[in-house]
């Protein structure tokens, strides 16, 4: 029996071994957590299991002891006490629908984005692949290879479960990693997703060069998009202007660490979508979001330009000049 405030997670099980899902494997184990990560390689299992590295995603992390590891989704999962679900977006749903049959321990989701083909929020498609299991979602400002090496950070742990939160929150808390909860599952899921967008329109500032005057002036209208969005599908403004929004946009568009930002860079220097995207291993959330994000925001009524443009940028061929005058050209207005 646990006290308040004492985890009650012993065993936590990584889906995902990318360089977030290692991340928040080593994470879990500082915290005092016994910790298996599944991965989908073999390799990648092997490599994590006998020296704690991962070659294809975290390449020159230094080995920090063996991670137990597995290639087999039922073994990772059939003794732990809470999961983390750290797999792309798109593929969330199939993910969880791969759990045990009628498994019940809370899952967590830690992906970024909207389901493409449903416009889902990807704890609802989640919950609707596993419908016996708690579910929760963690985002916020968290390059994985500072997450990794034990540099501070702080993210945001949304359930609408106070006391379920509260105990993932210790289950995963250590020295240098700092969760906050929040009830504001909506809010958290839709700051992490629009966010990558976002970055990507940021990157092509960086990449055309048109100064840091019009990278803030984009930041900061795409902050109002964001939280107009946000709000009218449900989330609090004090979420939007948090760790799961404002702050996750702050990181993620000021730096080419970002794969979203440094892709839209890419983008502005005159590369074609499909050549960077065949360079890379890892997936780039943002490429997925943006056409779902201008869905959602037609259903709901609210404008969201910025993002639209990236949209048609990356999905319906239209010209970086053509959509940067089209922004610029817009009706002038008060700003609030």
């Amino acid at each position: 029996m646990t006290g308040p405030g004492e985890p009650r997670f012993e065993r936590i099980a990584v889906v995902g071994a990318g360089a977030w899902g290692t991340a928040l494997a080593l994470t879990a184990r500082r915290a005092g957590r016994q910790v298996r990560i599944w991965a989908r390689e073999e390799a990648v299992a092997a490599a994590l299991d006998h020296r704690g590295e991962n070659p294809l995603y975290l390449p020159g992390l230094p080995a920090q002891g063996p991670i137990p590891a597995t290639a087999d989704l039922a073994r990772a999962v059939e003794d732990a006490d809470a999961v983390l679900l750290v797999t792309p977006a798109q593929h969330s749903r199939a993910v969880a629908a791969a759990l045990p049959a009628g498994f019940d321990r809370p899952v967590v989701v830690c992906g970024k984005g909207f389901e493409q083909a449903t416009g889902a929020l990807l704890t609802d498609a989640v919950a609707e692949a596993a419908p016996a299991a708690p579910v929760a979602a963690l985002s916020g400002p968290s390059f994985a290879t500072e997450v990794a090496r034990g540099l501070p950070t702080a993210v945001t742990l949304a359930t609408p479960d106070e006391g379920l939160g509260m105990a993932l929150v210790h289950a995963l808390a250590g020295p240098a990693f700092r969760p906050y909860w929040t009830d504001d599952l909506t809010g958290v899921e839709i700051g992490g997703a629009v966010k990558n967008v976002l970055a990507i329109a940021a990157g092509i500032v960086m990449g055309r060069q048109l100064g840091d005057n019009a990278r803030a002036a984009l930041l900061t209208r795409g902050l109002a998009e964001l939280m107009r969005l946000g709000e009218a599908l449900g989330g609090r403004r004090e979420t939007l202007m948090g760790l799961a929004g404002l702050g996750d946009l702050m990181l993620t568009a000021t730096s080419l660490q970002s794969r979203n930002t440094s892709l839209g860079a890419a983008l502005g220097e005159g590369r074609s979508l499909a050549d960077v995207l065949g360079e890379r291993r890892a997936v780039t959330e943002g490429v997925w979001t943006a056409a779902a994000a201008v869905r959602l925001a037609r259903h709901a009524g609210v404008e969201i330009p910025i993002c639209a443009a990236v949209d048609r940028v990356l999905n319906h061929g239209a010209a970086i000049e053509a959509e940067m005058d089209g922004l610029l050209a817009r009706p002038l207005k008060a700003e609030t």
